[in-house]
């Protein structure tokens, strides 16, 4: 198939804000396609390449996009080939074959797919193909249920792996995607409530859990073999080895354990997440600093035990089981209430004893696999939002040479891409603006004399005191009083807030609600 009909889809998409035009037109275009062409339109309509970075920036296209061909001539799999070389090429002069091939594939594309390729390759691609969409439209094209497919890509992590499953073998080609031991699963994330009185009132008697400030771990285990995957599905087994023996000492042939790596210090009280994340790091002297930093296993939750999923249990029978099989020590600090003075009291014994506040969660619910949803509620001591960096400005005086002033997005479920709530610079250290300098310039994609726009995929957490209207920004408003606690390396831009989230927090008359799943 030409990529021309995969351009006409985008535009068209782009054109409409209805959900249910853009699953249909989304639909029909994957129905026209085969084989390995429907792993590469999704990826590109999920605003991604196959091959993930190319070698190839902003700059460098826009220099090699000298002329463009009058009619489309370019298929889907010549440009996955082309990226497939791109990506491929090593070695001295690999830079300028690289340039040349890349001006020798935009040659042969019209001006359309000339902007088309540019946006996709850069991250800027905006035509409202969310997750929850292409997992629809994949449904429809295939004619399977909804919930069935978006449960396989929850399962297996991106809606591209089940897509072509799905539209070649219908309902029994998902079948591979149920849970599986040493297939890390999407975690299921929350929602925040304003405190825990707001929490207990929306779900009634409920779970609170310390909500401990480590790394996201899920452990597999079969036999003797044990795995641990981070929240973002990396396998970090070698980094963490008292995990791995304290999983390997539990009482089950198979399980799937989801839970906080944290480090604590002499008194018991957590490390900060930047020394805990230490442990993670690429370059690892583990033996050392297992030594130095000694890392423990909190467990919240059992998703997988001898032979058969939990996900579907409620969640109190998920946690009796997980204290059938885990030592109390190992257990995070739970208890059950629906008393707002008890609840309050464990909220303070959280913070009291160094944590970042509690987890409140439905007795009854499931485990949403990837999903952020209404029955496991966070309560922090401050508002807090993940929000993800779309520029910097260059910092005066002292500041100079840095990248300073941060634009802050929310992800926009609704239209796509992100909305802009304002800029900060505030609650920066010297250690910090030398290390965003150097990570977001790695991410760049454009700049002017005074601002560096880069790849939307840098997560910070952003502490504020209120939501306020301001005709400054597109989005409408503005963080008051916005400050930098930490950077979220262990996070994705998929997994930042969502504008529409926000809105509803805030309360703000005028807010629309998420179309769709999010993550």
């Amino acid at each position: 198939m030409l990529l021309a009909a995969v351009v006409d889809t985008s535009r068209r998409m782009s054109e409409t804000s209805k959900r249910l035009e853009k699953i249909g037109l989304l639909a029909t275009l994957l129905g026209s396609l085969e084989g390995e062409e429907i792993d590469v339109v999704v990826a590109f309509l999920s605003g991604r390449t196959r091959q993930g970075k190319i070698g190839i920036g902003w700059r460098t296209l826009q220099e090699v996009m000298t002329g463009a061909t009058p009619g489309p001539s370019l298929t889907i799999r010549e440009v996955d080939d082309g990226f497939a070389m791109l990506a491929g090429m090593e070695g001295p002069g690999s830079e300028r074959r690289r340039v040349e091939f890349a001006r020798q594939l935009m040659s042969r594309a019209t001006e359309a797919e000339q902007q088309f390729l540019l946006k996709l390759v850069v991250g800027e691609l905006r035509q409202g193909a969310l997750e929850g969409i292409m997992a629809d439209a994949v449904a429809k094209a295939a004619g399977l249920p909804a919930e069935r497919v978006r449960l396989a890509a929850r399962n297996a992590g991106d809606i591209a792996d089940v897509a072509r499953a799905a539209l070649e073998r219908g309902e029994g080609g998902l079948d591979a995607y149920d849970v599986r031991l040493f297939r890390p699963i999407q975690p299921m994330l929350a929602q925040t409530a304003e405190d825990v009185d707001d929490a207990l009132e929306d779900l009634g008697e409920a779970a609170l859990e310390f909500k401990m400030d480590g790394a996201r771990v899920q452990a597999h285990r079969s036999g003797d073999e044990v795995r641990i995957y981070t929240r973002n599905r990396n396998d970090v087994t070698a980094a963490v080895p008292e995990v791995v023996e304290a999983v390997r000492a539990l009482p089950v042939r198979e399980a799937i354990l989801d839970g906080e790596a944290i480090s604590l210090q002499g008194d018991g009280r957590p490390q900060p997440f930047q020394v805990t994340m230490r442990r993670f790091g690429r370059k690892l002297d583990v033996e050392r600093l297992r030594a130095e930093l000694p890392i423990q296993p909190f467990w919240f939750d059992v998703l997988y035990l001898d032979g058969g999923p939990l996900v579907d249990e409620a969640q109190r029978r998920r946690f009796e089981a997980l204290s059938r099989v885990a030592p109390p020590e190992t257990l995070i600090p739970a208890m059950v209430t629906a008393d707002r003075e008890r609840a309050r009291g464990f909220v303070e014994e959280a913070f009291r004893r160094g944590h970042e506040g509690v987890m409140a969660k439905s007795l009854e619910a499931g485990y949403l696999v990837g999903a952020r949803g209404q029955s496991w509620l966070k309560v922090k001591r401050a508002k807090t939002l993940d929000l993800v960096i779309l520029a910097a400005e260059w910092g005066s005086g002292r500041r100079e040479g840095w990248l300073s002033n941060l634009h802050l997005g929310a992800r926009d479920v609704v239209k796509g891409g992100f909305a802009m709530l304002g800029k900060t610079f505030k609650g920066l250290t010297d250690e910090m603006l030398a290390w965003q300098t150097q990570e977001l310039l790695k991410r760049e994609v454009a700049r002017d004399a005074y601002t560096v726009h880069v790849e939307p995929s840098l997560v910070a957490e952003i502490a504020y005191n209120d939501l306020q209207v301001s005709p400054r920004y597109a989005s409408g408003y503005a963080l008051r009083f916005a400050r930098v606690k930490r950077y979220r390396t262990d996070k994705t831009a998929a997994e930042a807030d969502t504008f529409q989230s926000i809105l509803a927090r805030e309360a703000v008359p005028g807010g629309y609600p998420e179309e769709g799943p999010t993550t």
